[in-house]
């Protein structure tokens, strides 16, 4: 089982970040719960990609400051930020004929010393996470041989090699078919409760929000709309305010839980 929610060790406290003279996000405020799966919700154009970045410590701040343990992010070390905090962005490179295994490996990166030999900890590391995002039969396969979805199940599995505490996934489900996004919210859910991982990710899909994620923080205009429990925040009122949809609540016969049916 996961801890209990503890004090957020990520914040983002009165942040701006702008581009071209233009303000995406505004005077926005954020504490992320430890221990828990937050979704990022918000139509087209909302700041929710821009706002991950900024909790990675990649897009430059106009005003405010993002800070994880209560350290400013611009004053740890790449490295050591890496070792706590990973991010997969909604569009990542590589070389094409790089192999899955190698891609995977990539995210051990944090955690070798210069001249250390790879070790079986490593190895064993990338095995699991192949293993669980069900891409162990592809390693020896190049980067570029892959499908969409194939490729995102990679890209998933290198930032699991990672091995940090805090994982900022970018529309993770992107080019998987429905089973393989079940499948990829189910883990993630399953390592916030089994593993007491603290997950941030941008989802599009709102009754996968409301099914898997734990909280949920409506984004608008750059700024936050509504941040709660699921239960809270997947009500007609919130949908209208950050959607403009009339929706109606139904609850899922399983386990209660709100389904969003979207009226325009």
């Amino acid at each position: 089982m996961s801890e209990v929610a503890g004090p957020a060790r990520l914040r983002a406290q009165r942040i701006s970040v702008g581009y071209r003279g233009r303000d995406v996000l505004h005077d926005l405020t954020l504490e992320v719960p430890s221990y828990r799966f937050t979704a990022l919700l918000g139509p087209n154009g909302s700041g929710k990609s821009t706002l991950l970045r900024a909790l990675a410590g990649l897009t430059p701040l106009r005003t405010g400051e993002v800070t994880l343990d209560g350290h400013t992010l611009h004053t740890l070390s790449r490295r050591h930020l890496a070792q706590k905090l990973s991010l997969l962005p909604q569009t990542p490179r590589a070389p094409d004929d790089i192999s899955v295994a190698d891609l995977v490996a990539q995210g051990r990166y944090p955690h070798r010393r210069l001249f250390t030999s790879w070790s079986s900890r490593d190895q064993l590391i990338c095995n699991d996470a192949m293993r669980l995002t069900d891409i162990d039969d592809l390693a020896a396969r190049p980067l570029g041989a892959l499908s969409g979805g194939q490729r995102q199940r990679a890209w998933i599995a290198m930032t699991l090699a990672q091995s940090a505490d805090i994982l900022l996934l970018d529309e993770p489900t992107t080019y998987l078919d429905i089973a393989h996004q079940l499948d990829i919210l189910d883990l993630l859910r399953r390592l916030v409760r089994e593993q007491g991982k603290t997950i941030v990710a941008v989802l599009h899909d709102i009754n996968h929000a409301a099914r898997f994620a734990d909280h949920i923080c409506l984004v608008k205009d750059g700024r936050i709309l509504a941040s709660g429990s699921t239960r809270e925040i997947i009500q007609p009122d919130h949908l209208k305010k950050a959607f403009a949809i009339d929706a109606v609540i139904l609850h899922d016969p399983h386990d209660g839980m709100p389904v969003c049916v979207a009226r325009k």
